[in-house]
């Protein structure tokens, strides 16, 4: 029985984790039978370290998944998908007021098409978005000094600090990846819709 080898372009526990119990509630959807490889590597997202727009995270999750397939020599030799995650703040303008939310974003690809998923948002508190679009903290250190802990990222992250641990990091990234490999697990769905459009 052949594998289902997926790879993450980051090796933090909330993120590999989050492909993890992602992959492994729709597995047998992707590759019936096939026994999940989930591999972590380290790549640069190409991206601020705390993106500030929807563009600059969709960009820096694309940039991990491709980096990863340059990285590996391609989708057929090392892996069958290659993930990136990135997360990151996202402002807005709404009613003359700036508004800024936490969100996770995922992109995967099988070495053509890619695609992407998203978390939900979280408005952050106007005092950590200063810190990080006016001063320039890092988002991870900002959240550490905020809730007066160290290591955040690494376990619960912002976004159980924000919803008082009812969300996690590695929940709203699990979020991302099932929502990014959908066209991947339901393709039969995503065909019979791309050619009822035709």
């Amino acid at each position: 029985m052949n594998p289902c080898r997926i790879v993450v372009g980051s090796t933090r526990r909330p993120k590999l984790q989050a492909v993890h119990e992602a992959a492994t509630s729709f597995a047998s959807m992707l590759s019936p039978n096939a026994r999940l490889e989930i591999r972590g590597y380290e790549v640069e997202s190409g991206v601020s370290h705390t993106p500030i727009s929807r563009e600059e995270l969709m960009q820096g999750s694309r940039q991990r998944a491709e980096a990863l397939c340059r990285m590996l020599g391609g989708a057929t030799s090392s892996a069958d998908y290659f993930v990136g995650l990135e997360g990151g703040l996202n402002a807005v303008e709404e009613n003359g007021q700036r508004r800024v939310f936490l969100e996770s974003w995922a992109y995967v690809t099988a070495g053509a098409r890619g695609r992407f998923g998203c978390s939900g948002s979280i408005e952050i508190p106007e005092a950590l978005a200063e810190e990080v679009l006016q001063r320039g903290v890092e988002l991870a250190v900002a959240i550490d000094r905020f809730a007066g802990a160290v290591g955040i990222r690494d376990g619960q992250g912002a976004w159980g600090v924000l919803t008082g641990n009812r969300i996690s990091r590695q929940e709203s990234f699990r979020l991302a990846v099932l929502t990014a490999f959908a066209p991947f697990y339901n393709a039969k769905m995503y065909q019979a819709a791309a050619a009822a459009g035709k």
